[in-house]
C-alpha cells in the first residue's frame, strides 16, 4: 500500500512537471529563435542547461523540503501563490514574452564584455587578449533563469502532492530531461499545442485550491492524479482539434 501510494505521488509529480516542462519548451523556441541559433548548437546549450536545471533544482527542493518540514504554515503560503499564479496565466496565456525587457539579460548586457556575432558552439572567446562571452553564452543564461521561473512553479505544486524531497527531485529530474531529450521533437509540433498553456494555468489552480482547503478536505493523490491528466489532456486535445479547424 505504501508502494503504491508512492508510485501515485511520483506519476503525479512527474505528469505536473512533464506538462509545465512543455510550456518551457515554447519559451526555448523563443529564445533559440530571437538569437538565431542554429540546431547544432541549440544541443550544446541544452545539454548544459539540464545539468544547471538538476543543481539549481536539487538545491530549491532540499530548501522547500526543510522549509516545509520546519514550517508547515508555508504549504498555505504556496497554494495561495498558485492560485494566483494560475489564475495570472490564464490572463496572459496569449501574451508572449518580451526577451530584449528581461532583467537578467540587460543586467548581463551591461555588466559583461559580449563579442556580437557568431562564434559557433562557443561560451567565450578571446580578443586582444581580453575574454569576451558570446551570444551563445547569453542564450545559456536565459534558458537557465527560464527554468528557474518555472521551477518556482511546478516545485511548490508537487509539494502539494507529497513532502518526500526524493519523489519530488525524482519526479522533477526524470521530467526534464525526458523533455529535453525530446526537445527538436516537440519544436516541431510546438503551435499545435497552442491551448496547453490554458490547462497548465488550471492545473495549477487546482493544485493551489487543493494546499488551501487541506485543512478541512485532503484531495486523495489519485483523484489530483486524474484532474491533472483530464485537464491536460483537455487542453491538448483542444488545440489539436483547433489547429485541425485552422482556428490560432
Amino acid at each position: 500500500e505504501v508502494a503504491e501510494q508512492k508510485a501515485l505521488e511520483f506519476l503525479t509529480g512527474y505528469l505536473i512537471e512533464w506538462s509545465l516542462s512543455v510550456d518551457n519548451v515554447f519559451v526555448f523556441l523563443l529564445i533559440f529563435s530571437a538569437f538565431h541559433v542554429a540546431p547544432e548548437y541549440q544541443r550544446r546549450v541544452l545539454i548544459y542547461g539540464v545539468l544547471g536545471a538538476i543543481v539549481l533544482r536539487a538545491v530549491m527542493i532540499l530548501a522547500g523540503a526543510w522549509v516545509v518540514r520546519e514550517f508547515a504554515w508555508v504549504l498555505y503560503l504556496f497554494g495561495a501563490f498558485l492560485v494566483i499564479t494560475g489564475l495570472r496565466m490564464l490572463v496572459m496565456a496569449e501574451k508572449e514574452p518580451e526577451l530584449e525587457k528581461n532583467p537578467v539579460l540587460r543586467f548581463a548586457r551591461r555588466h559583461l564584455r559580449i563579442s556580437e556575432g557568431h562564434h559557433g558552439e562557443q561560451f567565450s572567446v578571446m580578443k586582444d587578449g581580453v575574454r569576451y562571452f558570446t551570444p551563445l553564452f547569453l542564450v545559456l543564461i536565459l534558458i537557465e533563469t527560464s527554468d528557474v521561473v518555472f521551477a518556482v512553479d511546478s516545485i511548490p505544486a508537487i509539494f502539494a502532492i507529497t513532502t518526500d524531497p526524493f519523489i519530488v527531485f525524482t519526479s522533477n529530474i526524470f521530467a526534464i530531461m525526458g523533455l529535453r531529450a525530446l526537445y527538436f521533437l516537440l519544436a516541431d509540433v510546438a503551435d499545435r499545442f497552442h491551448l496547453l498553456k490554458y490547462g497548465l494555468a488550471m492545473v495549477l489552480t487546482f493544485i493551489g485550491a487543493k494546499m488551501l482547503i487541506a485543512p478541512w478536505y485532503h484531495v486523495p493523490v489519485a483523484a489530483s492524479l486524474v484532474i491533472v491528466a483530464v485537464l491536460i489532456g483537455a487542453s491538448v486535445a483542444a488545440s489539436l482539434i483547433a489547429t485541425r479547424k485552422g482556428v490560432h
